[in-house]
């Protein structure tokens, strides 16, 4: 006996029909759209420095990933601890998925709670895409220095200079928080400086003593391969809540917290400030970007982190992969930015000092 199809079994049929015309025209429209084009990837430091070379792997890689296969064009946008590339992403480039942040300074949403007036942007705003890696910071000192621990700084009579490219960097916002949590500690933070090359013949010529960056970094590339070798420098303390097995002798700041008896007060404050490190080498496009674009942009993400070409390349350059993507990055942004009012005004008031 021939089965009949009831009207209600029709419409179904039609409407399952439709929606796969609907996701196949959107799929093919905006592989027509990145077709021929160029993607835009931009930098907030100048060349050379450890988030321009990430931003460049990114830009060789991702776009192969992209239906279209877009041309890539990495720009360089230094100065004001990355904010001027943030404010270029938010009121200048076209939401249209043509333009991405390859990588950029995680901190620069301090800026923004601290109700900065350079800053306009909203960090809660931006699309996000994804971040290779995680990135948990240390401070690099000279070992010239009279600064062997955190307790001879808490100590000295005179602080340590220590190198920033700005407010946002995370160097300038732990040295606050030192600061804060461990009076009479005091850092000389010089900010100014347009990324970590400039940073880092900053502490060869003597100008400054120190600086605070990712610990990815600092196994991965020069000066400081070599820094190491001639014992040039130490280490002060680590921001993970647990060592890296690399930095077995060098104490964690939570370890630090604990041995001076920090206020739970004191320890929520970090936790919002250490939150920079979850966060990576975050990529992110502009607020209105259209969601198949983003959908696109993000899938191309998750295909370029398995890509054997790309894993090739960071294990050449000697880079740790630990991705997290646009959804976790945006779940980690919302929470970060939704700070209860006293957490915000304490903030505001540390990361104002100069």
């Amino acid at each position: 006996m021939k089965k009949r199809t009831l009207p209600g079994e029709y419409f179904v049929m039609l409407l399952v029909a439709l929606n796969c015309a609907s996701v196949s025209a959107g799929h093919a429209q905006s592989e027509s759209f990145y077709k021929g084009k160029t993607l835009k990837v931009l930098v907030g430091t100048t060349a050379g420095s450890f988030y321009d070379i990430w931003a460049r792997t990114i830009a060789a890689h991702l776009p192969r990933h992209i239906p279209g296969n877009p041309d890539s064009l990495v720009q360089n946008m230094p100065g004001a601890g990355h904010k001027i590339a943030t404010n270029y992403m938010y009121n200048v480039a076209k939401p249209d998925g043509l333009t991405i942040v390859g990588s950029i300074l995680p901190g620069v949403y301090m800026d923004q709670l601290a109700g900065r007036p350079e800053v306009k942007y909203d960090w809660g705003k931006f699309v996000w895409i994804g971040s290779p890696v995680k990135s948990e910071s240390q401070m690099t000192m000279r070992a010239d220095s009279p600064y062997k621990s955190i307790d001879d700084i808490r100590k000295a009579k005179e602080p340590p200079r220590c190198g920033s490219t700005g407010t946002s960097g995370t160097d300038y916002m732990l040295a606050r928080l030192l600061e804060e949590i461990m009076p009479p500690l005091k850092i000389h933070s010089v900010l100014g400086y347009p990324g970590g090359p400039e940073l880092d013949l900053g502490i060869e010529r003597g100008e400054i003593q120190c600086r605070t960056f990712t610990i990815e970094t600092f196994y991965a590339r020069e000066p400081y391969i070599t820094w190491k070798k001639k014992g040039f420098v130490r280490n002060l303390y680590q921001t993970g809540r647990t060592r890296d097995p690399r930095m077995a002798d060098v104490p964690t700041l939570y370890e630090i917290m604990d041995g001076y008896k920090i206020p739970e007060s004191g320890r929520r404050l970090a936790t919002v400030i250490l939150a920079n490190g979850t966060l990576g080498r975050p990529i992110f496009t502009s607020p209105g970007t259209p969601p198949d674009r983003v959908k696109m942009l993000r899938e191309a993400f998750g295909k370029m982190i398995k890509d054997p070409a790309f894993l090739d390349e960071v294990k050449k350059k000697n880079f740790e992969l630990d991705p997290i993507s646009g959804e976790e990055l945006e779940a980690i942004v919302k929470e970060v930015m939704t700070q209860p009012a006293e957490t915000i005004a304490r903030l505001k008031t540390i990361l104002t000092q100069q």
